[in-house]
């Protein structure tokens, strides 16, 4: 019998890493990754000393497999070699010995010193989705000078929280039967579209969007301006504090027509 029901309940224990490896890994991405961490930061590795670097908590997905390291630890950096540049990297290293029981540590591989522009170190080959028995992750890059060792260079991924991606899909923010109003946001910047099907006719006259909802209201009162292909026609659009979206008229002959237009602000 081939098909499992993973997280169902059975009748002996049957759910494995490589089950639930397979499953993050699909809805995550096959490759690696660094996750954010709880101050909403992603976290750096950095030199301790000239032959330590201190690698901070971090939590890892590795090919599906979830790695922490729970406190801060440091990693041996050789010396490096008067006249000599040399790129060390700090990885994530995962065994899995013959009786499947699988480990991960924190191990440097050491590059090859040279008198030109240093290269890194081959990383060996092996893969977690293939089992292989030895698995290395690049971290960050240690660049040596000489006897000094320069800033780690981040090499994992960084993987933004779903809520960063919900930020950035666009999302339908008012909807009625004279049009839509949708934004999409990143970080404390929001951008608005406006697609709305009639207008007021009267040179001062003004109508109502609707409500912006809360995460999406302006920290000030915000304008953008509408002007028709007709030469005459011009609206300006209101965002309010309290989210309160309206247009107001300015003057002239106006077209009752279909309107458009984007505003960008930052929020509150």
């Amino acid at each position: 019998m081939t098909t499992t029901l993973i997280t169902g309940k059975g009748g002996t224990p049957h759910i494995t890493s490589g089950d639930m490896g397979a499953m993050q890994a699909g809805i995550i991405g096959n490759g690696s990754y660094l996750l954010q961490g709880s101050d909403g930061t992603f976290p750096t590795v950095t030199m301790q000393d000239a032959n330590h670097a201190l690698i901070p908590v971090l939590n890892l997905v590795v090919e599906g497999r979830y790695a922490r390291v729970t406190e801060a630890e440091t990693a041996t950096i050789e010396s490096g070699i008067t006249g000599r540049n040399r790129n060390d990297l700090v990885c994530l290293k995962y065994t899995r010995n013959g009786q499947n029981i699988e480990t991960a540590a924190i191990a440097v591989l050491k590059g090859t010193p040279n008198t030109g522009t240093a290269a890194d170190p081959t990383v060996p080959s092996g893969s977690i989705h293939s089992a292989s028995g030895t698995v290395w992750i690049p971290i960050a890059r240690i660049p040596i000078s000489g006897i000094t060792p320069g800033t780690p260079v981040m090499l994992i991924k960084q993987l933004p929280p779903m809520s960063k991606l919900w930020d950035s899909v666009t999302q339908t923010l008012i909807k009625s039967q004279y049009g839509t109003v949708t934004g999409v946001k990143s970080g404390k910047i929001a951008q608005i579209s406006i697609n709305w099907k009639s207008a007021s006719t009267d040179s001062w006259g003004s109508g109502q969007f609707g409500t912006i909802p809360e995460g999406w209201r302006p920290a000030v009162v915000t304008h953008g301006t509408w002007s028709g292909r007709d030469g005459g026609s011009q609206r300006d659009f209101i965002l309010e504090t309290n989210g309160n979206f309206r247009y107001v008229n300015c003057g002239a002959g106006q077209n009752s027509g279909t309107f458009s237009g984007t505003m960008t602000y930052i929020l509150a």
